[in-house]
């Protein structure tokens, strides 16, 4: 099978984590671990650039969308952030163009940069436009739908089923509401759809609790990235209070995973 069709295959197996790489390099290690499949991370890859989450262009999503899909023999799925646009064919081109680069799979979220969720209506306009655009592609291409609310100040979890019902009768492959907190949440979201669900990592909980409430895929988000800045200011502290260069002999892999 080719990777669009591997990813598709995977939605329909066992629950797996998709792990988010910020860059070629992060792939190239997580599939060395041994990880089925990858997706990315938005506020990772504007890190990567000196930016915050959000102030990247679509353009450079597709550039480094080429890049993570050419670094590993793994699919790759991409966060579409908000599809670049409010309108319906911004979130479809936005999809057609991640296809094209190669990704197996991409998200589009129902939250407006302005500082606002996008009314139901329009967001469904929406993810119809993004559904329609992935299965035209020409090979699977797993179009999850967002629903914001629980990261976005509005913990409404009986608004985040609505929307996600929603979304998966306009045609999403895969339903997301990112900053669930407790299994309870996670298995009212799992009961009340049918599609598979994808739920963002939590601290409390781990992969085979998520999985027994009724997900079928965990992602991180940015969460490894800022794991590995941490050691990196962790280390440059070291050196410019103490002057201790003892952390730069830790070892590491590059001949392995490159």
């Amino acid at each position: 099978m080719g990777k669009a069709e591997t990813f598709q295959a995977l939605h329909e197996g066992e629950p797996f984590v998709i792990p988010n790489p910020w860059d070629a390099g992060s792939a190239k290690v997580l599939a060395k671990a041994g990880f089925k499949a990858l997706a990315t991370t938005s506020s990772g890859f504007a890190f990567t650039l000196g930016r915050r989450d959000g102030d990247v262009t679509l353009d450079e999503v597709i550039a480094h969308t080429a890049a993570l899909d050419g670094a590993t023999d793994l699919p790759v799925a991409v966060d579409l952030e908000h599809g670049y646009g409010a309108h319906p064919e911004d979130a479809a081109l936005a999809i057609t163009r991640a296809g094209e680069a190669g990704a197996a799979g991409g998200s589009i979220e129902d939250y407006d940069p302005a500082g606002h969720l996008y009314e139901l209506g329009q967001a469904t306009e929406r993810v119809a436009a993004a559904a329609e655009a992935a299965h035209a592609l020409g090979s699977p291409f797993m179009f999850a739908a967002r629903a914001e609310n629980h990261i976005r100040g509005n913990p409404d979890l009986d608004d985040t089923i609505e929307r996600l019902q929603a979304y998966e009768r306009a045609g999403a492959d895969v339903l997301y509401a990112p900053g669930l907190r407790t299994a309870d949440e996670i298995r009212a979201i799992c009961g009340a759809v049918t599609k598979p669900v994808n739920v963002l990592a939590l601290p409390n909980l781990t992969f085979d609790e998520i999985a027994a409430a009724g997900a079928q895929r965990v992602s991180v988000g940015g969460a490894l990235t800022w794991v590995a800045l941490a050691g990196l200011v962790s280390a440059a502290e070291r050196i410019r209070d103490d002057g201790d260069f003892a952390v730069l002999g830790e070892g590491v892999k590059i001949g392995e995973w490159l």
